[in-house]
């Protein structure tokens, strides 16, 4: 009845004076973590992702290395070092690996951003200079992240936030093509500031199970979108609960601005700091603070969640491996992901 009068389970909350959101957050214990013997190795591991045949991989952004781990958790090498030739990565910005174990890395060499395509082992298989300099968007604690903060690698086409072209997503060829631009930007009372609205635009742009995108601004107020594989927008939610009504209350109207090298920019931090498509379409969505909401591909909430390791964590990555497994930095904990 209700999906037939074409109501949000959260809309027809309302209808019926039920309270919204009202699902009490459930605890999602780790089931393994990387042994600290090998972890410890790791100066900033900020991804944390599993080929299907097993294979772990660690993004380092401190140490600009790629490492890998073997599935028995027994030992940790090198895949891919510093440098800014090319083969190599310096100031990376976000990674992500396909399901056969290539992977690509963003980095940005003298202020150029530039994407690399690597196969398991490490060996350069293309890439290409993205036009322009990498300007500092999006701010977390003193770590200022420029340009390309977050990808999606299908293994055929590699998909970003890249707002100051116009749009959403930005979906690239491997040979650096663009094969499509989705999305128009959301209105933020700021367009006469282009670095802040751009950044109020930024966010996790990520397939879906049915070649759509769903797409979830990262920093001002928390709204997810999803698209069909056409690029026509399927529906906008606002996310909202009572875990999270405090960091929306706390949303800033004026942003405080910091000089760089590019001149002076605003200063904006993020609201979500991680968001991930699980394996049966469903979207999980990270906060700065320790929560996280699971929406169904219709976009209704269906679970509210902490994940608990040595304490609860506020997870910076989320990547659904095989198995069932939730892979999640910091502390490179597993999860049984139902």
């Amino acid at each position: 009845m209700i999906r037939h009068l074409g109501l949000t389970l959260a809309a027809a909350a309302v209808l019926l004076g039920e309270p919204l959101f009202a699902i009490k957050p459930e605890t999602l214990q780790a089931v393994s973590a990387i042994p600290a013997h090998l972890a410890g190795r790791f100066r900033e591991a900020i991804g944390f992702e599993q080929s299907e045949d097993g294979q772990y991989f660690v993004f380092d952004r401190r140490a600009h290395t790629v490492y890998g781990i073997d599935e028995q958790q027994t030992s940790v090498w090198e895949i891919v070092q510093i440098g800014a030739e090319p083969g190599r990565i310096l100031d990376p910005t976000a990674f992500d690996v396909a399901p056969d174990g290539t992977f690509v890395v963003a980095d940005a060499p003298n202020g150029r951003e530039r994407i690399q395509i690597f196969s398991r082992v490490g060996f350069r298989s293309g890439g290409f200079m993205m036009p322009g300099r990498g300007a500092p968007r999006i701010t977390l604690g003193n770590v200022v992240l420029n340009g390309i903060g977050t990808l999606r690698y299908t293994g055929t086409s590699i998909v970003m936030s890249l707002p100051e072209t116009g749009a959403l997503i930005a979906e690239y060829t491997l040979q650096g093509g663009i094969k499509r631009s989705i999305g128009t930007l959301r209105p933020t009372g700021h367009e006469s500031e282009p670095d802040l609205h751009v950044a109020l635009n930024s966010g996790f742009a990520l397939p879906d199970n049915a070649g759509g995108f769903f797409f979830v601004f990262q920093s001002g107020e928390p709204i997810i979108q999803r698209y069909d594989s056409e690029g026509h927008l399927l529906f906008e939610r606002h996310v909202q609960g009572r875990e999270i009504d405090p960091l929306i209350a706390e949303l800033p109207t004026v942003w405080p601005r910091r000089r760089t090298a590019e001149g002076e920019l605003p200063v904006v931090t993020p609201t979500v700091r991680a968001a991930a498509v699980d394996r049966s379409g469903n979207l999980w969505i990270a906060f700065v603070r320790p929560y996280v909401y699971v929406y169904d591909p219709d976009g209704d909430k269906i679970r509210s969640l902490q994940l608990q390791a040595a304490g609860v964590i506020a997870p910076a990555s989320l990547f659904f491996g095989p198995h069932g497994r939730l892979l999640a930095t910091p502390g490179l904990v597993e999860f049984r992901a139902p």
